[in-house]
């Protein structure tokens, strides 16, 4: 019995080792489209990023508001919701509109949650730790004008081996002092997946 254990054991490690020994990894171009599962992936995520961001730089907002106020907006990008069934981590597409922004130089970005809580650990250690000339003062934080917030939903259509996942990205601009919303954006993208 305890030969036939072992030799069990032996067989299904020969087969594991052998499975991970025929696995070949490639580089590709980042900017090539693949879609192998049929969930949401890079593509998607390239695909929202550029449209809304394209959407929300060149909408009456941003003019509005520096014909008032004689400055660029500051935003704070907030949550990126996901209420899919699928796992998404908005943390990129959150990280490509931040960018976008602070690399067209017409929309300031200040930081978000924790890791603004994070600065703010560091400033007050520097209160006690930092030479006068070198600490930074409280109360010089930049506060944004408006917040842009999202939502990632899908619905799944489903019969034997075939699918469509309809995902619908909404991003929504909002004026921090006033709750008014001053921007909409959306991004459909439907899959088809044949099994």
């Amino acid at each position: 019995m305890k030969n036939l254990f072992l030799f069990l054991c032996l067989f299904h490690l020969m087969i594991l080792t052998e499975s991970c020994a025929n696995r070949k990894v490639k580089r590709i171009d980042p900017n090539q489209q693949t879609d192998i599962s049929g969930r949401w992936n890079d593509t998607d995520l390239k695909l929202v990023a550029n449209e809304m961001i394209t959407d929300v730089l060149s909408n009456a907002w941003r003019k509005n508001f520096e014909t008032k106020f004689n400055r660029k907006p500051v935003v704070i990008v907030g949550s990126v919701r996901n209420k899919t069934s699928e796992y998404i981590d908005a943390t990129m597409l959150i990280k490509m509109i931040e960018r976008a922004f602070i690399n067209s130089q017409a929309v300031g970005v200040v930081q978000r949650g924790d890791d603004r809580n994070q600065l703010r650990e560091e400033r007050n250690d520097q209160q006690t730790f930092s030479s006068e000339e070198s600490k930074k003062k409280w109360g010089k934080e930049k506060g944004a004008d408006y917040m842009l917030n999202g939502v990632i939903t899908s619905i799944v259509d489903e019969y034997k081996k075939q699918k469509t996942v309809a995902y619908q990205i909404n991003l929504e601009l909002t004026d921090l002092e006033t709750n008014e919303i001053v921007w909409i954006g959306d991004k459909p993208i439907k899959k088809y997946i044949k099994n």
